[in-house]
């Protein structure tokens, strides 16, 4: 006789029409989420700056990570960057990336606001 499989057996609920997107952890939806919240990211401290132009067509980006934020006070970081460089930018898997080269200025902004950061890469 075959198990009937349940929705815990599967991996439980990511989206419910009336929550939105759910976290897989706890169930709740993402907002009310308590069990990512309360895990930092792991890393040693440090926020290393870089600059990149591999698989961008050429394009120079600078690329932040190992930033010890997440969720919306990630997001709030990455636009204050963003706007301090006066350029555009995204937050990818919790690397902040601005267009252009602005290493510079990024590590003395984010000296400024209380981080560890410093060059990466050659």
């Amino acid at each position: 006789m075959k198990k009937k499989l349940s929705l815990s057996d599967l991996g439980g609920l990511v989206y419910s029409t009336d929550k939105g997107e759910c976290c897989p952890g706890c169930s709740q939806p993402k907002a009310a989420c308590t069990c990512q919240q309360a895990s930092l990211p792991v890393g040693d401290g440090v926020v290393r700056v870089r600059r990149e132009t591999k698989g961008r067509g050429g394009k120079t980006v600078t690329s932040v990570s190992g930033v010890p934020l997440v969720g919306d006070e990630l997001k709030a970081l990455a636009a204050s960057l963003k706007k301090r460089c006066g350029t555009g930018g995204t937050l990818k898997d919790g690397v902040i990336e601005i267009q252009g080269e602005h290493v510079e200025t990024l590590l003395a902004e984010l000296s400024k606001q209380g981080f560890k950061a410093k060059r990466s890469g050659g």
